[in-house]
C-alpha cells in the first residue's frame, strides 16, 4: 500500500517566498527569524531568542510569549486545538522559570465552520486554562472567507511572574551539566500524523500534549539550580538542544540508548523513515542541571507522573561549540543536525 505522506526535505536554498519548511522548527526557520525578523528589529529580549520574553516591571519580572496554532486535524489523539494552544503557552512561560498567570485567545474563524466544532474547542480550551489555574481574560475574533483559513486558526498571549531569584536561560549552561529529558519522544507528531493520513497502529498513539508547569515547579521544589528548560516541540528533541547548544555556545552529546522512545512510536517511524528525535512533542521538555543534582532533579521528576518517564541522555562539553554530537547504540558518532527541511508540517 503507498501511503502518501508530505515527508518534504529541501536542502537549504535561499528562497524568495515564504515555504512550510520556514515553519519546522529547523535551519530554515532559524534562518528566517535572524533575516526577517531579527534584523530589522533588534530589541534585546528578541535577540534572547527565550521561550518567553522576561521584562522588569517594577520590582517584579514578567515572563510574557504569544503562539498560534494551525494544527491539522484539529481533534487528534489524546488532544486538540484548544487544549494544544493552552498547554503550548503555558509550557513557553514554564521554561522560561515562569508561573503561568493570564492568556488571551484570538480566533480566526472561516466562513462555514460548525458552531457546534468551535463550541468544543472552546470548551476544551476553558477546560485547560482550569487545569493550568491561569485565567482566561481576554480574546478576538474575526471571520475570514470560506476557504481562506483552513477553519480554524487560534492564538494565545500568556503572561506568568518569575519568581525572585530564578533564571532559567541558554547562557547559563555550562560544560559538565547534564542532559534530562522529562518522558519518551515523538508522541505528538505521530499521533496526529495517524489521523492526519488514516494510518492504524496495531497500538494507537496518544499525543503528550500536556502543562508542564508541575514539572519545573517540582524541580526547584527540590532545590535544583536549574540552568536551562526546553519544551521540545517543532523539530523535536534534536531541534532543541541543536537551539540551546547554538544559543548557549556549548557543546552537547546525546547518548542514542538513553533516550526514551515509546515502542509504538519507534515502530511507526520506522514505517514511515521518520527519526524519532525530531518527531514533535507537547508535553516533554529537558533540563540542564549541574551533574551533582542530576539524581536529585530525576527523582523530583520521576514524583509527578507527567514525569515518570524522565531519563538521563546527555552531557554539555567544551568541545565543538554549537554542535550536537550523538553517540550511537553501536558506539560511533554523529553530528544531529538542524533540519534542513520540514518532516512534518501542521502538527501545532
Amino acid at each position: 500500500m503507498r501511503i502518501d505522506i508530505p515527508l518534504s526535505c529541501p536542502v537549504p536554498l535561499k528562497h524568495s517566498t515564504v515555504q512550510l519548511a520556514h515553519g519546522g522548527g529547523g535551519r530554515l526557520m532559524r534562518q528566517l527569524i535572524e533575516e526577517v525578523f531579527l534584523e530589522p528589529l533588534p530589541a534585546s529580549p528578541l535577540m534572547e531568542r527565550h521561550d518567553s520574553a522576561v521584562v522588569p516591571l517594577g520590582a517584579e519580572r514578567l515572563a510574557l510569549t504569544t503562539d498560534s496554532y494551525v494544527v491539522t486535524p484539529r481533534f487528534f489523539p489524546g488532544g486538540d486545538i484548544g487544549r494544544l494552544a493552552v498547554y503550548g503557552t503555558v509550557n513557553d512561560l514554564a521554561m522560561a522559570g515562569a508561573r503561568p498567570l493570564y492568556l488571551s485567545a484570538g480566533f480566526i474563524l472561516e466562513e462555514g465552520l460548525a458552531l457546534e466544532e468551535l463550541r468544543r474547542v472552546v470548551a476544551s480550551l476553558r477546560e485547560a486554562a482550569r487545569e493550568c489555574g491561569v485565567r482566561l481574560v481576554t480574546g478576538d475574533t474575526k471571520v475570514v472567507d470560506r476557504g481562506k483559513a483552513d477553519g480554524l486558526f487560534l492564538n494565545t498571549t500568556g503572561v506568568g511572574r518569575v519568581p525572585s531569584g530564578r533564571s532559567v536561560h541558554p547562557l547559563r549552561v555550562r560544560p559538565g551539566d547534564v542532559v534530562l529529558v522529562s518522558g519518551d519522544v515523538g508522541r505528538h507528531g505521530i499521533a496526529v500524523l495517524s489521523v492526519r493520513e488514516g494510518i492504524a497502529f496495531e497500538t494507537p498513539i496518544q499525543s503528550d500534549c500536556a502543562p508542564l508547569t508541575p514539572l519545573v515547579e517540582a524541580l526547584f521544589d527540590a532545590g535544583v539550580d536549574v540552568h536551562c528548560l526546553r519544551d521540545t516541540t517543532r523539530g523535536g528533541l534534536a531541534s532543541a538542544l541543536n537551539e540551546i547548544a547554538l544559543d548557549g555556545g556549548v557543546g552537547l552529546v546525546l547518548e542514542e540508548s538513553a533516550v526514551p522512545v515509546d515502542e509504538g512510536v519507534e515502530g511507526a517511524c520506522e514505517l514511515l523513515g521518520l527519526d524519532p528525535l525530531y518527531v514533535a512533542c507537547e508535553g516533554r521538555m529537558v533540563a540542564f542541571v549541574p551533574a551533582p543534582q542530576a539524581e536529585a532533579a530525576l527523582k523530583a521528576l520521576r514524583g509527578h507522573p507527567l514525569g515518570a518517564g524522565a531519563a538521563r541522555i546527555g552531557r554539555v562539553t567544551e568541545a565543538h561549540p554549537g554542535q550536537v554530537s550523538l553517540r550511537t547504540r553501536l558506539g560511533g558518532h554523529r553530528l544531529l543536525d538542524l533540519l534542513s527541511g520540514e518532516q512534518l508540517p501542521r502538527i501545532c
